[in-house]
């Protein structure tokens, strides 16, 4: 069985976008330049979704391809479901 895989882009980003849809517990595999890694899924995961990469603390920025997309809400846990119910995107005037 194939691994689900994620696109991270930048070395600072902490979110994915998944490639395809996950359950709960899948292992997912990231690759950026040499460092290849996985993580594992706590929750489901549709498609085109973000997971975290690392435990993003409540305030925090979410960076996904090098950008700021937004403030977490709350904690998310590592290998997490990140989207609208636990990030705020940030309009560039309030980054």
């Amino acid at each position: 069985m194939d691994v689900p895989k994620a696109i991270m882009i930048e070395q600072k980003d902490n979110v994915a976008t998944l490639l395809s849809g996950i359950e709960e517990g899948s292992q997912v595999q990231i690759e950026i330049g040499e460092r290849n890694f996985t993580v594992q899924a706590i929750d489901q995961i549709p498609y085109g979704h973000k997971i975290a990469l690392k435990d993003i603390i409540k305030g925090e920025e979410v960076i996904k391809y090098g950008e700021v997309i937004g403030r977490s809400t709350d904690h998310i846990k590592e290998g997490s479901h990140v989207h609208i119910h636990n990030i705020k995107s940030l309009s560039l005037g309030n980054l």
